[in-house]
């Protein structure tokens, strides 16, 4: 919650379309006739007509969500009223209102969102109906929701959007898919524009605009599931990569919640982050590699398998686990004969933080033993054997068995190491 003084009333939020002032309800009407501050995007303080609106317009600055408290405190003890696009709670201005505020000093006045607009022109069921927003944002993230069959709604950065997105879905294997560019919706210069991504040709229209995109896979495209255990082709990697049916054990280990931020040092090709990443949009990771080739290329897997947030730390551990955000979870995928570097991992788990680690050498097994004796979790020997040509037979050819320890913490104890 922020410092900020009260306000004497509360402040009016009200959500406006590209209908403008004809859209309005006459609460949301009457709350921006009251209002001796009005605040917003030029584009929304221009819908307002003077006459029914006479309040100081006040124009948000770049970068926006930095001058939120500045100009609330400017005009503390006036009847204010922020303009925010379709309802301010949903991907609106109104989030960083209620943190800097707190919900009770607001009066949300909601109008339909661009996406109710959209799901309702389309006749597509909003709750069968996920939503990217690339405001703000890198069109890489839009990979992690591309399934077969799916329907995405994208909320636009501007007119170059709708082509960014028929970029990304060729370049990914759905070019098959069809897009709906939908502009300016609700107002009366609303215009639709159709193709499909790989034959998108169409000049940049309306700024105010969103995409529809109904997904279709190419079938020479590799399937790239939803849960943990990509194909090992996903990845662009130099050897240094945790396999595919290990990874997938590895992050079941880890439990991967919504929110939670892992850690994952010595990152190879950056699989275990990336694939900890795409289970949940809100799911957050920091990799640490100290080989600024391999730090390279995860940052190219994490853009090309939709988690461009993944964060990477150039550097050895423990000395590039210094200030990072404490972790819910870490995964050790090499170095684990480095001093310090499990103290390190262990001392910033809060309780309840899970720590799992993988080996294939007797003298990093040899430590993971004696911490499981020390502190419990579970100690397994992880072997996987693919079929093989053997002459004009098939045999079973076996890869280099993986040590796994996994332990929740359960307490913390001052001097308390492992």
């Amino acid at each position: 919650m922020s410092s900020l003084a009260p306000q004497s009333s509360p402040t009016a939020v009200v959500g406006i379309g590209a209908d403008g002032w004809a859209g309005l309800a006459p609460a949301a009407r009457e709350a921006l006739a009251r209002a001796e501050v009005l605040i917003g995007g030029g584009r929304q303080l221009d819908l307002l007509p003077v006459a029914d609106c006479p309040g100081l317009r006040v124009g948000w600055p770049s970068p926006l969500r930095p001058a939120v408290p500045k100009l609330l405190a400017e005009h503390a003890g006036r009847r204010i009223a922020v303009l925010a696009s379709g309802d301010p709670m949903f991907y609106g201005i109104g989030r960083a209102l209620s943190e800097e505020l707190g919900p009770a000093a607001l009066r949300i006045f909601p109008h339909p969102s661009s996406v109710s607009y959209a799901c309702a022109r389309l006749g597509w069921p909003a709750e069968d109906t996920e939503v990217i927003t690339l405001v703000g944002r890198p069109a890489a993230r839009l990979a992690a929701a591309l399934h077969h069959g799916r329907r995405i709604l994208v909320l636009s950065a501007g007119a170059d959007t709708p082509a960014a997105v028929a970029r990304l879905l060729t370049d990914r294997g759905y070019g098959p898919s069809r897009l709906t560019v939908l502009e300016q919706l609700g107002s009366e210069q609303e215009d639709t524009r159709t193709g499909t991504a790989a034959d998108w040709d169409h000049p940049a229209g309306d700024r105010l605009n969103l995409v529809a995109v109904d997904c279709l896979r190419d079938p020479a495209a590799p399937r790239l599931g939803a849960v943990p255990g990509l194909p090992d082709s996903a990845y662009e990697h130099d050897g240094q990569l945790t396999k595919r049916h290990v990874r997938a054990v590895t992050l079941a280990a880890l439990a991967p919640a919504p929110g939670e931020l892992l850690w994952d040092v010595g990152g190879g090709s950056g699989s275990i982050a990336i694939e900890w990443m795409r289970t949940h949009p809100s799911c957050r990771a920091v990799t640490v590699e100290r080989d600024p080739v391999r730090a390279e290329r995860i940052a190219r897997n994490a853009d090309r398998l939709g988690v461009p947030g993944l964060r990477i730390v150039t550097g050895a551990a423990p000395a590039g686990l210094a200030g990072l955000p404490a972790p819910d979870a870490v995964f050790i995928g090499g170095g684990l004969t480095a001093p310090g570097l499990l103290d390190a991992c262990w001392e910033a788990l809060p309780p309840g933080g899970r720590l799992v680690a993988n080996t294939v050498t007797l003298e990093s097994e040899a430590q993971l033993a004696a911490r499981h004796r020390v502190h419990g979790g579970e100690l397994v020997k992880l072997a996987v054997s693919h079929a093989v040509p053997v002459g004009g037979f098939t045999g079973w050819r076996q890869a280099m068995p993986i040590t796994q320890w996994s332990v929740t913490k359960s307490h913390v104890t001052p001097g308390d190491h492992i």
